[in-house]
C-alpha cells in the first residue's frame, strides 16, 4: 500500500467563512467530514488538521505568507486511481468555486531502505 497526502486548497476567503461559521455551520461542516471519513474507513490514515499561520523560509529570512493550503489528510490506498477515487466527491470540493484537492504519493528514497 501506498501513502499519499492529500492538500486542500482553498481561496482565502473560503478560510474566512470558516472562522465566521455559526455553531451550527460547523457542525454542518464536521458531520460531512465525518460521513466522509466513514466512507473511506482504513484508507484513512490521518485526517490530518486545518492548517494556517503560514511561514516562508529562504536562506535569508523567515516571513508571514499568504497560503491557499487549508488542510491536509494522509491516504493509504493501493494506486494513485484509488487515491483519487477516495477524493474525487470530497466535500471540500463543494465549499466554493476555487476549492481544489492535490494528492500527492510519498516516493521512496532508495538509499533509506533496508
Amino acid at each position: 500500500m501506498n501513502r499519499y497526502i492529500v492538500l486542500y486548497y482553498a481561496p482565502l476567503s473560503v478560510a474566512e467563512r470558516f472562522a465566521q461559521a455559526t455553531p451550527e455551520q460547523a457542525a454542518a461542516g464536521l458531520r460531512l467530514w465525518t460521513e466522509w471519513s466513514d466512507r473511506i474507513g482504513t484508507g484513512l490514515l490521518d485526517p490530518g488538521k486545518p492548517l494556517g499561520n503560514a511561514r516562508r523560509v529562504t536562506p535569508t529570512r523567515i516571513s508571514e505568507t499568504d497560503s491557499e493550503i487549508i488542510g491536509m489528510s494522509i491516504l493509504q490506498a493501493d494506486s494513485m486511481a484509488r487515491a483519487l477515487d477516495m477524493v474525487r466527491d470530497h466535500h471540500h470540493l463543494h465549499w466554493a468555486e476555487d476549492c481544489e484537492i492535490v494528492v500527492l504519493e510519498e516516493q521512496p528514497i532508495p538509499e533509506l531502505r533496508q
